[in-house]
């Protein structure tokens, strides 16, 4: 009697479940379902980037070596298919970047070398002249005034004297940091370029076996984009270096070399490498030739940024890593807006790889059943025992000859 009486309460109250259910709209059920796991997504997506951050010093170098690594492969991967070593390309690849390097930086030292002094001492001049020009009541500041407002000034620095070192230190500690990156960038570059697939696939290792051949798949793709973002990146640097730096020669601004070549650099930067560029362009055209021709070399910086911006970021760059122009300027802004200068920097070619990775799994672009991960091994195994027999034959004719 106890379990039929049983019965009927389980089923009424499943019942009474099923009619509080159907009470709720549909839509807010379903709205309530997807609410929790995007919330969940937001917190891990969030912790995910607080652990980025904390290791950012790690980080950084790292995506900075990964996309050299992308841009000096082919190089090296060009010798393999000469049947050169593999260390004959690595060498010649890092070999033509820091010739590069050293030709943009020798290019800015041997022209600034000759144009530094000259560029300070007509500051000056051109700062007295605006003293000069405030102080004769073109604002209705007299010259008591401006002593006074240099004396708070300076007074102001002796009570925040603390501050200042304890700035100064903090910019010594970022100094230090930019060499410990330098040099893991360095490391990293150097290991990738030699055993990039060793490290790759030791990563694959890590997954189940039915991953490898997706996981392989949409990796290499991922890959391919960031490699044509890489070299994509380098023809817009240069479009705005010589728009640039030709507008500046052309308006007669001195030192128009330097300014190219710090423009292709601050070009890698998103928005802040252009601006500090293009102001150190019209301030070195007001010292030298005014206001007017300031005013001049403005616009011509102003209208490569334009043209960068809305032609060669979102449909070179777009077309070229196949992210609509639309994505690639919010990829960028809110690359921006979460971590900065780094978070512009690394923005589009994460978003090229995500697109790319995304577009590779729903089109299941990969061989089924098949594990790249041992296809790897077994063709290692093969090469060592091929070059084991290569030494030992290598070592019969040796001896064969000295007998």
């Amino acid at each position: 009697m106890e379990e039929h009486r049983g019965e009927p309460d389980a089923v009424s109250g499943e019942l009474a479940r099923d009619n509080a259910a159907h009470e709720l709209p549909l839509g807010v059920r379903v709205a309530a379902a997807w609410s929790w796991r995007l919330i969940l997504i937001g917190l891990a997506l969030a912790g995910f980037l607080w652990l980025i951050v904390q290791v950012r010093i790690i980080v950084i170098p790292l995506l900075i070596a990964i996309l050299l690594t992308a841009l000096l492969a082919p190089i090296v991967q060009w010798f393999e298919r000469q049947n050169a070593p593999r260390w004959l390309g690595v060498v010649t690849a890092l070999a033509m970047l820091f010739a590069a390097v050293w030709v943009l930086v020798m290019l800015i030292v041997t022209e600034l070398r000759n144009g530094l002094d000259d560029l300070s001492r007509r500051s000056e001049e051109v700062w007295w002249d605006f003293l000069r020009w405030i102080e004769g009541n073109a604002l209705g500041i007299s010259a008591d005034q401006l002593d006074d407002l240099s004396s708070q000034f300076m007074k102001t620095i002796e009570d925040h004297q603390s501050e200042i070192w304890s700035g100064a230190l903090g910019v010594a500690t970022t100094a230090g940091q930019l060499v410990t990156g330098a040099l893991l960038t360095l490391f990293s570059l150097i290991f990738m370029l030699i055993d990039g697939k060793r490290i790759w696939f030791w990563v694959l290792g890590f997954l189940p076996a039915p991953a490898h051949a997706p996981v392989d798949a949409a990796g290499r793709a991922g890959w391919v984009s960031v490699g044509q973002y890489v070299r994509v990146q380098i023809f817009v640097a240069f479009v705005d270096a010589v728009g640039i730096g030709v507008g500046a020669a052309l308006l007669g601004v001195p030192l128009p070399i330097p300014i190219a070549v710090l423009v292709f650099l601050g070009s890698f930067i998103p928005f802040l490498g252009a601006i500090v560029t293009g102001a150190l362009a019209a301030f070195i055209a007001l010292v030298y030739n005014g206001p007017v021709n300031a005013l001049m070399m403005l616009g011509v910086v102003i209208l490569v940024n334009q043209i960068e911006g809305h032609v060669l970021q979102p449909l070179v760059m777009g077309s070229a890593v196949r992210v609509h122009p639309l994505g690639v300027v919010l990829a960028v802004s809110t690359g921006a807006l979460l971590a900065g200068v780094p978070g512009a920097l690394f923005a589009v070619p994460f978003a090229a790889s995500a697109n790319a990775i995304v577009n590779t799994l729903f089109g299941k672009e990969w061989e089924a059943g098949s594990d790249p991960v041992a296809e790897y091994h077994r063709r290692e195994k093969a090469h060592q025992k091929a070059r084991h027999r290569a030494r030992i034959i290598s070592r019969l004719r040796r001896k064969e000859g000295h007998s």
